[in-house]
């Protein structure tokens, strides 16, 4: 006889997580352009990781023994990648609008999802979504300031290495300890290069405030939701998923920013969801057992 479904919420449950991280990360980013006339780019990242890896270690409390030195490897990749992730966009949003920048960065996603994944069907969600973030774009990447748009591949292609280092982290360190240790990681990393920007303004309290806010919603809610999607979620339908990053960073630069939006990026969200929708269904019909 066969065995029992897994229910549908069950298998859904690591989608609503990485859609859940992807608001809370793309609306932190909208309040961290606010923050970067005070803080600059360098700062408001030094912030933003100094202060989740503060509330990340009060909370999880992580144990530091026992551990291989293939597991404390794998933390130090993911913490530096996490940090080159930050540097390089929020240099990359400094310099030009959020859309865009989370559009170039999702490329390098996009990318792994391809290289990982054996199965035409991710491949043809892969390039629905790229269809639509190009779309996205508004075919205005040559009126980006050129280093902007650089720094936002590159942030790209530490994206791509974040995802992979996740998911391992995930499966060698237990709950967040792993996401805890690595964000500490990330945060030594930053820290010299936010002082050398702006100094002591990096200790002003209402600067402190916003950069808590920053770091609750770009960092410890989001990476947490990740880490925990990516020991259900094979990385590259997770990656395919990180589709949606450009749409939700559009809507917030909207909402937040006023950067307004037109009809052609309506149809480019409308394309990016639906590849992330089919990337979804595909991937609950293989975990589904057969009838």
């Amino acid at each position: 006889m066969p065995g029992p479904r897994a229910p549908r919420g069950t298998r859904l449950g690591p989608v609503a997580l990485v859609v859940a991280g992807g608001l809370s990360v793309q609306f932190g980013s909208a309040v961290a352009v606010l923050l970067m006339p005070r803080a600059g780019a360098l700062g408001v990242v030094t912030l933003r990781l100094v202060l989740a890896a503060a509330v990340l270690l009060i909370v999880c409390r992580p144990k530091v023994r026992g551990y291989s030195r293939a597991d404390w490897g794998t933390v130090l990749a993911f913490g530096t990648a996490m940090s080159g992730m930050n540097i390089l966009f929020y240099l990359a949003i400094d310099r030009i609008p959020l859309g865009a920048a989370v559009t170039l960065e999702v490329l390098g996603p996009l990318a792994l999802s391809v290289i990982a994944s054996r199965r035409l069907s991710n491949l043809l969600w892969a390039g629905l979504a790229l269809a639509g973030v190009v779309l996205l774009s508004g075919g205005g990447f040559d009126r980006l300031d050129p280093a902007g748009a650089c720094f936002a591949l590159a942030a790209g292609a530490m994206w791509a290495t974040y995802i992979v280092f996740s998911a391992r982290t995930g499966r060698r360190f237990p709950q967040a300890d792993g996401l805890a240790l690595a964000m500490a990681v990330g945060a030594v990393i930053s820290l010299p290069f936010g002082i050398v920007e702006v100094g002591d303004r990096l200790l002003v309290p209402s600067t402190i405030g916003l950069g808590l806010a920053v770091a609750l919603m770009s960092s410890v809610l989001p990476y947490t939701l990740e880490l925990l999607a990516l020991r259900r979620l094979p990385a590259p339908t997770f990656a395919i998923l990180m589709s949606l990053e450009p749409a939700i960073a559009a809507t917030a630069g909207f909402l937040v920013l006023n950067q307004a939006l037109g009809v052609t990026d309506a149809l480019a969200i409308a394309l990016v969801i639906a590849a992330s929708m089919g990337a979804v269904r595909s991937q609950v019909r293989r975990s589904a057992p057969a009838a």
